[in-house]
């Protein structure tokens, strides 16, 4: 038994950031970072953030 062919509502995509970094570990930190801001209350959101590799553009000609 399935919900159907749409995802839950936990599932949805809200948004996404494309950041460009020199390497994967300044990604990982910026992510971090993003995940502690504050929310209501000032509360941390603590929110789970997804970090994926986006293929480059093609290269540059001369």
């Amino acid at each position: 038994m399935t919900d159907g062919p749409f995802a839950e509502s936990k599932e949805f995509l809200v948004g996404f950031w494309i950041v460009d970094v020199e390497n994967a570990e300044r990604a990982y930190a910026i992510a971090g970072k993003a995940s502690t801001a504050p929310g209501p209350g000032g509360k941390p959101l603590g929110i789970k953030i997804e970090v994926r590799q986006v293929m480059s553009g093609p290269p540059e000609s001369p």
